[in-house]
């Protein structure tokens, strides 16, 4: 998320001596806010010399905080909403694409959990290859383990486009790949510069009616999430779900796809179910199991959850590589 500094320009009332007040209790940036106790800072800022100005600070933050959330919407407006931009974009996989009713839906979450070696990351890697190529659109592709690799990318863009034969044109194969931008974070609150980057320069390309931005990748968000789980307890899901309450505004806003993966742990009688807890598995629109054939390379996906498809449905494809 932004550091009260870059917000001091918007809002001058995150002025420097307001700043330092922060600093001084490891304060230095939006979701800083979110892991403190408020109540505990609020009376350090009723004991300082400027403790009205200091208090209009922080609310000031605790607005910005509350912008991250989408606004009220009517039935009507969803309807012209989902029938003018929601649309799908097709992931490459023709078995996901029916199981999904034509793919990735923009303006929702899509979750693609699975174990170790399932095909998480090949199946991002042909979704962005896809997208980028057939609907002409950017790809963000957010890579939390070091797995991003253009040379796969390049390859499934010649089976994409050409014969087995032939290999896709030098000239259209780079201006498809410059239209993957990858971003490489190790961390949650390096997700959150990138993301709101991001909607900066969304925001700056909607004014001028240029945005051809269709989707996000991140792979894998659980490698960035659990971390936190485990030494934070409540504050730490408090960042879980101001993560996905900033995808959820991204995709809806700006008519984007996101697509995210998880790993998965032990379940009830060793079923192996998508981890992060069960704080999580409400936030995603579409929650997706993914296994794979032991030493082959068709894959099975399980539709576990979606607003408008029945939960249960199984489909299988093969991803060559």
């Amino acid at each position: 998320m932004a550091s009260l500094k870059r917000l001091e320009t918007e809002f001058p009332i995150l002025d420097p001596d307001f700043q330092s007040f922060c600093a001084l209790r490891g304060i230095f940036t939006v979701q800083d806010f979110l892991i403190r106790d408020l109540q505990s800072l609020v009376a350090d800022a009723e004991q300082q010399p400027s403790s009205e100005r200091f208090m209009q600070a922080i609310n000031q933050v605790l607005y910005v905080i509350d912008g991250l959330h989408q606004p009220w919407l009517n039935g009507v407006d969803l309807m012209e909403d989902a029938q003018k931009n929601k649309h799908v974009l097709s992931t490459g996989c023709e078995g996901m694409d029916f199981l999904l009713r034509g793919g990735l839906r923009r303006g929702q979450v899509t979750e693609l959990a699975g174990p170790s070696s399932s095909g998480k990351t090949q199946f991002c890697l042909l979704t962005a290859s896809t997208v980028a190529y057939k609907h002409m659109g950017g790809v963000i592709y957010i890579d939390t383990g070091n797995s991003f690799s253009a040379k796969r990318i390049a390859r499934f863009l010649n089976q994409i486009s050409c014969p087995a034969s032939e290999e896709m044109q030098p000239r259209v194969l780079q201006e498809v790949m410059n239209s993957i931008l990858c971003h490489s974070v190790y961390d949650i609150f390096s997700m959150f510069d990138v993301l709101h980057c991001l909607e900066s320069k969304l925001k700056y390309q909607m004014c001028r009616g240029d945005n051809d931005e269709r989707l996000i990748i991140i792979d894998s968000i659980s490698s960035l999430i659990t971390p936190i789980l485990g030494s934070s307890g409540s504050q730490g899901r408090a960042l879980m779900v101001s993560a996905m309450s900033l995808l959820k505004k991204l995709a809806h806003e700006y008519n984007l796809a996101v697509l995210v993966t998880n790993h998965t742990v032990g379940g009830d009688g060793g079923i192996p179910k998508p981890a992060l807890g069960e704080s999580w598995k409400t936030l995603p629109h579409v929650r997706l199991l993914l296994s794979r054939d032991c030493g082959s390379n068709t894959y099975q996906v399980s539709l576990l959850k979606h607003p408008s498809i029945a939960s249960g449905k199984a489909a299988k494809f093969i991803i060559n590589d």
